[in-house]
């Protein structure tokens, strides 16, 4: 097998494993591994192999009376909370045969159990089997633990994300005051790229050693050695990890192909992930449409234009959510990596065209149209299908992505992007003609102005804390400063965290981003003294954002300034990888 070919079947054989142990089971499985899942096939993946019932890893599951196997699917470590939902679930239950799998490896389990030498056989894995036949309450009954790493999400045969890791962010100076703070003074790190794995906290120590684990039974599929570089402190503490895996370390002198795999963190340079300069059309659909539940890579699709009902209070949430993961139909996997890759124009017409070709094939009666493709004429398109069930679960795949497209393209948040655009290239000019301060008060006054609805262009607060991301991206080679200058910055800052959290506070709801920040779920919890903390801890993070390139010695800047010819621009850099 190419190693190449490898690429594309590892994460649908990461999956075989499972797959093989779910006849006649009640599958659980946690939302990282849903997730997973949800890319290599879906639902349908196990229901073919035999599954009777998939339901959410929750102590509020259990098995029906006539359902006597189970098989767990978890993405963390057997113990704690894992352990405690598992011993809930099969305590509600009447099972008689228990699989689990975790994506995390034994040796990485025992470290959890802060065994620190290596021991022959799997005797975490063993001792959890006994603690199963325990809560099913007979020893006889029969339980399995094994690893299998179903973490790869593979949106196109060549695109692989590994959501399960959505969670690991890269150091910034506020980490390395906080690792300093467990250390005597003498031991204490002088930089980020001083640390080392042992110094980060348990928790953190094991998502990295797992995902070193997960790329290295990649590469070991594959046949191949790798050569590891890095560009960051988190990268080089992951790749550090990768080259010391016992398997690579026998991949290495055995391995019959060869391969280069870069580690960046996305730190140095998160103007290319928060600007708003491209011009793709699936950058816009995942800005716009609201996140699949328990997901980080998929969005919900409205299915109602579907349907001939009408959209009210009472048909919201009655359907299903469409999604952008199209595994069944090849036509719709084409089109979707046309959507993925393509600049917006030519993607919408490739959704167009799919469209009209559907249609075609099932003799409906489609009016074309050339020019410019909208939202309306799209919608019209769909809808030409909701009444020949045939052909709408024929082309189901084609007509979600469609259906994406256009709730996209007519999305009450689509006019602000044009607005971000805007803003970021008037501060990027700012920052080459005045200091961080300067720029940064220009922001007051979008920030004070409230939100009267009526302007579709008006930026919400998550769209302000995307530009102070931005700003700080570029500010420290834009507008290099001394002592002078860096007070003046706190200053103007202490007036933004005000006036943020004047905005906070007067939010009628919040967004999943400013529930995740400020750690509530609606805005009655939020008092005035907990938002200003929470923005105060927010501003300490962009600072370290400002200095995340401080550490490279090449290509450290993503700012060309203008020079008289050519305007001001920001760039995406790849810096100087090192082994």
């Amino acid at each position: 097998m190419l190693p190449t070919d490898g690429v594309m079947s590892f994460p649908g054989q990461t999956w075989e494993k499972v797959l093989s142990k779910v006849k006649k089971a009640v599958v659980f499985m946690d939302d990282r591994c849903s997730e997973s899942l949800h890319w290599n096939g879906g639902a349908a993946l196990l229901f073919e192999a035999g599954a009777r019932n998939i339901k959410q890893f929750s102590s509020f599951e259990a098995g029906g009376q006539n359902e006597p196997k189970a098989v767990f699917v978890v993405s963390t470590v057997l113990k704690g909370k894992t352990a405690d939902i598992i011993k809930d679930i099969i305590s509600f239950s009447h099972f008689q045969y228990c699989v689990v799998f975790t994506t995390v490896p034994h040796s990485i389990h025992l470290l959890a159990n802060n065994v620190t030498t290596d021991l022959e056989g799997n005797p975490v894995f063993d001792q959890f089997e006994e603690k199963l036949c325990e809560w099913m309450g007979d020893m006889n009954y029969t339980a399995e633990v094994m690893h299998a790493p179903v973490v790869f999400a593979p949106l196109t045969q060549q695109f692989h994300l590994l959501p399960a890791f959505s969670e690991i962010f890269p150091l910034l100076e506020v980490d390395l005051e906080a690792i300093n703070e467990k250390r005597p003074e003498k031991k204490r790190f002088g930089s980020l790229m001083d640390v080392d794995m042992h110094s980060l906290p348990p928790e953190l120590q094991i998502q990295i050693k797992s995902l070193a684990s997960a790329l290295s039974a990649l590469f070991e599929f594959i046949g191949t050695r790798e050569e590891s570089f890095s560009v960051g402190p988190m990268s080089r503490l992951i790749a550090g990890e990768l080259a010391s895996h016992p398997q690579a370390k026998n991949r290495r002198k055995s391995a019959p192909n060869k391969a280069s795999i870069v580690f960046i963190d996305r730190t140095l340079d998160l103007t290319g992930a928060v600007g708003h300069h491209g011009d793709n059309l699936v950058e816009k659909i995942l800005s716009v449409l609201p996140q699949l539940p328990g997901h980080v890579t998929d969005i919900q699709v409205d299915m109602l234009e579907l349907t001939h009902l009408k959209k009210t209070a009472d048909t919201k949430g009655i359907l299903a959510p469409g999604c952008l993961a199209q595994n069944q139909s090849a036509t719709a996997r084409l089109l979707w990596e046309t959507m993925l890759v393509a600049k917006q124009k030519e993607a919408v017409m490739e959704v167009r065209r799919q469209l009209v070709e559907a249609a075609s094939k099932e003799n409906l009666p489609i009016k074309m149209s050339l020019g410019r493709v909208t939202a309306e004429q799209l919608c019209s398109y769909v809808q030409l299908f909701r009444d020949s069930w045939g052909a709408l679960e024929s082309h189901s795949g084609v007509l979600q992505l469609g259906l994406a497209a256009a709730q996209a393209l007519r999305h009450p948040a689509l006019p602000r992007w044009d607005a971000c655009l805007a803003f970021e290239r008037l501060l990027l000019q700012a920052l080459g003609d005045s200091d961080l301060a300067e720029v940064l008060k220009q922001l007051l006054p979008i920030i004070k102005s409230s939100e009267s609805g009526t302007d579709s262009s008006e930026l919400s607060v998550d769209d302000l804390l995307v530009l102070l991301v931005y700003v700080y991206s570029v500010a420290k080679e834009a507008c290099p400063g001394g002592a002078d200058k860096e007070k003046h910055v706190e200053k103007v800052e202490n007036e933004l965290i005000g006036a943020l959290t004047l905005r906070l506070t007067r939010q009628t709801s919040l967004s999943p981003l400013l529930q995740e920040i400020t750690g509530v779920s609606g805005p009655e919890e939020l008092t005035v003294e907990h938002t200003h903390s929470v923005l105060e801890n927010m501003f300490e993070t962009l600072r370290g954002v400002s200095h995340a390139r401080d550490h490279l010695k090449n290509f450290s800047s993503v700012y060309t300034p203008s020079d008289g010819a050519h305007q001001i621009e920001c760039y995406e850099t790849v810096s100087e990888p090192s082994h």
